[in-house]
């Protein structure tokens, strides 16, 4: 694969000026069609964003679409990576149509959604296994490049990682610019990696960069637009399809450990609400709107919305530079 200057720059320009140039585009198309965010009642100062637009996650997912079709002839490799961030982009796609156009509150039913995810996890590992032979062994972080080879376990902790990745994407977005700014930079740490290994996904990881910072031009706060599940689920899709790709799903630990705190936050309080017959762990989950209403003091006014996404990008800044040290 050869990469001259410019090559690692050209797909972030061209993904970050098709999103800049899609969004007004876009924004009034789906204020037109009415498909206004609903902010939970409990979350007051939240209640100026309800009407909001949000599936601007076709945004994001046309951006890196179009800039990885420029490149998918040269670098076939991207193939599984683009095939599950649109994937699952497709499935929230539905989801958001369901629940925004047509007014039908459930949307997806959850097992529907978990039926259509399995079944593009399905796909995705047999073009890794039979097609692109990548192996199911991981690189395990601090080890000095020490490969896990989970056996017989391999495809359960895929069918298990996928999801738990994607819905991780999902819980995290609840908060202006909140999933869109984590991912970024999660992109660019895979970015990194997939350009010093030359593993032939770099057009890929490189266009999700410039889209999300073309798409965040919108979405930071006060956000004009949301991405609703068509981006949150396509995200994830990219995140553990590109971390098996590099065979570093051990490292969504690390780098994507916002998506773990979220997704964790939210089974912590579902099952201790259900045991104790109403009682909670967290003031509200995700983890977010727990420091947004006073966090673990609960003294005060909590964090304000841009604190706590500040925080949590920090936080993720920090463990992408751990990432890299631990390869």
């Amino acid at each position: 694969m050869n990469y001259d200057f410019l090559g690692p720059v050209l797909p972030v320009i061209i993904a970050f000026v098709i999103a800049v140039i899609l969004s007004p585009v876009i924004i009034p198309l789906l204020k037109r069609l009415k498909c206004g965010q609903t902010e939970r009642e409990e979350l007051v100062s939240h209640q100026v964003k309800s009407g909001t637009p949000t599936m601007g996650g076709l945004v994001i997912l046309m951006a890196v679409s179009i800039t990885s079709l420029i490149y998918i002839r040269e670098y076939p490799r991207l193939i599984p990576v683009l095939f599950m961030t649109v994937g699952f982009g497709l499935i929230g796609f539905l989801d958001d149509y369901l629940k925004v156009v047509l007014q039908r509150s459930d949307g997806l039913l959850p097992w529907q959604k978990l039926l259509l995810q399995f079944v593009i996890t399905g796909i995705f590992a047999v073009y890794l296994i039979k097609v692109e032979e990548v192996p199911m062994t991981m690189t395990v972080p601090f080890t000095h490049g020490y490969q896990w080879d989970p056996g017989l376990l391999s495809l359960p902790i895929l069918f298990f990682a996928v999801p738990g990745t994607v819905n991780g994407v999902n819980f995290t977005d609840g908060l202006d610019g909140l999933a869109s700014g984590v991912t970024v930079l999660v992109a660019t740490f895979f970015t990194v990696v997939a350009l010093g290994t030359d593993s032939g996904i770099a057009p890929v990881t490189c266009s999700v960069v410039g889209a999300l910072m073309g798409f965040l031009l919108y979405n930071v706060y006060p956000a004009k637009v949301f991405m609703g599940d068509t981006g949150s689920l396509a995200l994830g899709g990219f995140v553990v399809s590109t971390a098996y790709m590099l065979q570093m799903p051990l490292f969504i630990l690390l780098v994507g450990f916002v998506y773990l705190l979220e997704v964790l936050s939210v089974m912590i309080q579902v099952g201790y609400f259900k045991l104790t017959h109403g009682k909670r762990v967290f003031r509200m989950a995700p983890i977010h709107h727990h420091f947004e209403l006073g966090g673990l003091s609960g003294r005060g006014e909590g964090w304000s919305e841009t604190r706590v996404v500040a925080v949590f990008s920090v936080v993720t800044a920090l463990l992408c530079c751990i990432g890299l040290a631990a390869l």
